[in-house]
């Protein structure tokens, strides 16, 4: 029997002094899968918030299993049916009103001191390998640390937030375009003086340390631990500044040249706007160039709804709806929306053949909010899509015991990405959701 030549997922292209992962290609399935091994599966994980919950009255459906009755929000998904499963019952202990995206994804109430959150738990054991460890997005710039307008999900080991980008035109810059000449001789001098500074402030501190009590070492070997995290992702960045960047397929997908951030004066176009930070994702995932990524598509209080939807009130206003049918009708409306964005998402995802599947297939993506309607801590608009070829047997609406921790979806993502959670339980978790594991 004549075998036909095998690549390695692993392959690299030489040239230039520099290595470039080749994405996949057919070449690398075995002809027999007795006689070569299985190519490696690579997951992708994706974490997405929806501030302020949703009109879950027109979300969750009545009947469970894969053949319920679509309701109105979820009706834009119906093309997707078989890769995405509704869960109801998710509970989070430090959510309702509108402080549940700090504990979000890290258990962690907005009053304390934050830990790690399991995002970047993936990103250290699936991510290290990618340019990006792991990309933060949100509809808002930076961290919103302090208040209410929460803009990320990701926290390092320190319990420091981790600004997000909210620019689809930055971040294809970021993760596509190559730089000029100029912007490389900015960014050798950029690091030539960061690490002077590092340098400096590691010898400041050195000496201060001999002269501390033994409390205030131990804060300050938590700041050496966040100097070293510096030093970490500046050898991250000198290492792969001189590796090309990928050049993604862009065709169907929109325009990338010109800035589109809800921060610019002047016409602001959400359908344009989301479109673009959804194919932006699915590129930067189908190019490997990061596996983890968090998206804050509503944050808490502000926003959450745009003057070409022709509603009467922001998004939230219209959750203190007092049960007026008008208030209820126009978050369904809004909400519905934002499930027609992600419809098309799902559909990029898709349309990417990966392996002996789709990109979908090989990804995680979980959808929630810090509260549900009413500002309660249930009743929690929650959706896992995708990741059929990393073990998920997906179930239509699945009904799960009332206060399921929201950390169970979670990890059960982490489960099936293989990555493992130091320590014991995720945050208030009781374990992996069983049934979309065991069939």
């Amino acid at each position: 029997m004549t075998l036909r030549p095998h690549l390695s997922r692993r392959t690299f292209l030489r040239g230039s002094g520099a290595m470039l992962a080749l994405p996949y290609l057919e070449a690398m399935m075995p002809s027999s899968a007795f006689a070569l091994p299985e190519p490696e599966v690579t997951p992708r994980l994706g974490i997405f918030y929806f501030g302020m919950g949703m009109n879950v009255r027109q979300f969750f459906p009545d009947e469970e299993g894969p053949d319920f009755r679509m309701p109105r929000i979820l009706k834009p998904l119906e093309e997707h049916r078989g890769q995405f499963t509704v869960l109801s019952g998710t509970y989070m202990q430090h959510g309702g009103g509108h402080k549940g995206t700090y504990a979000f994804t890290t258990g962690v109430p907005r009053e304390e001191k934050q830990g790690v959150s399991f995002d970047q738990l993936a990103a250290e054991a699936i991510g290290r390998d990618t340019r990006f460890p792991s990309l933060q997005l949100s509809i808002k710039r930076g961290t919103g640390y302090g208040g209410t307008d929460l803009a990320t999900l990701s926290w390092n080991r320190q319990g420091v937030p981790l600004p997000a980008w909210n620019d689809p035109t930055v971040l294809f810059d970021r993760l596509f375009r190559p730089p000029t000449a100029r912007q490389q001789a900015n960014f050798d001098t950029d690091v030539r003086h960061r690490q002077s500074v590092l340098d400096l402030v590691k010898r400041d501190a050195d000496r201060l340390q001999k002269k501390l009590g033994q409390s205030d070492r131990r804060q300050l070997d938590q700041y050496f631990h966040s100097v070293r995290e510096l030093e970490k992702q500046l050898e991250r960045q000198v290492q792969w500044s001189t590796r090309p960047r990928p050049t993604p397929q862009l065709e169907g997908i929109g325009d990338y040249a010109a800035p589109i951030s809800p921060d610019l004066d002047g016409e602001f176009s959400y359908e344009t706007y989301s479109r673009l930070m959804y194919d932006l994702i699915a590129l930067a995932f189908q190019t490997d160039s990061t596996r983890v990524i968090t998206y804050v598509v509503r944050t808490e209080l502000r926003g959450g709804s745009y003057p070409e939807w022709g509603l009467s009130k922001d998004y939230h206003s219209l959750t203190h709806h007092g049960n007026d049918p008008q208030n209820l009708e126009e978050l369904a409306k809004a909400d519905t929306i934002y499930m027609r964005h992600w419809a098309h998402f799902l559909r990029r995802l898709r349309s990417i053949p990966e392996g002996d599947g789709t990109l979908l297939d090989r990804t995680l993506l979980g959808f929630s909010s810090g509260m549900g309607i009413g500002h309660s801590r249930d009743l929690l608009p929650t959706v896992l899509s995708g990741g059929s070829g990393l073990g998920i047997r997906h179930k239509g609406h699945l009904r799960l015991p009332e206060n399921t921790p929201l950390a169970n979806l979670w990890t059960t993502m982490l489960d099936r990405a293989g990555v493992e959670v130091p320590g014991g339980p995720l945050h208030d978790s009781t374990g992996v959701v069983k049934e979309l594991i065991d069939g």
